[in-house]
């Protein structure tokens, strides 16, 4: 069965409901067990994803997308260039 997948407004959502009952005097496994639909992949999403807002999360996801976008194209261009200095000597 593969992963369950959250998205970075979801997560963000988990994470502030995690604070607010460490908050509360619970300790971490208390709100592991609270926050349970994460499972234990929350201190490592913390890590990742703690000190973000959701817009802020929105962005970087944005932005994520873009940066793979563009090396996808320079990858593709890279590729171009290789061809055409190969048949250029004739390597074809």
């Amino acid at each position: 069965m593969p992963a369950k997948r959250f998205a970075v407004e979801q997560i963000i959502a988990k994470l502030r409901e995690a604070e607010k009952l460490q908050g509360e005097g619970l300790t971490i496994p208390q709100t592991c067990k609270r926050a349970a639909d994460l499972g234990p992949d929350l201190l490592p999403l913390a890590a990742n994803y703690g000190a973000l807002k959701e817009d802020e999360a929105q962005r970087l996801k944005a932005l994520e997308q873009e940066n793979s976008r563009l090396k996808r194209i320079v990858a593709e261009q890279a590729l171009d260039i290789s061809m055409l200095k190969d048949v250029a000597r004739g390597k074809f």
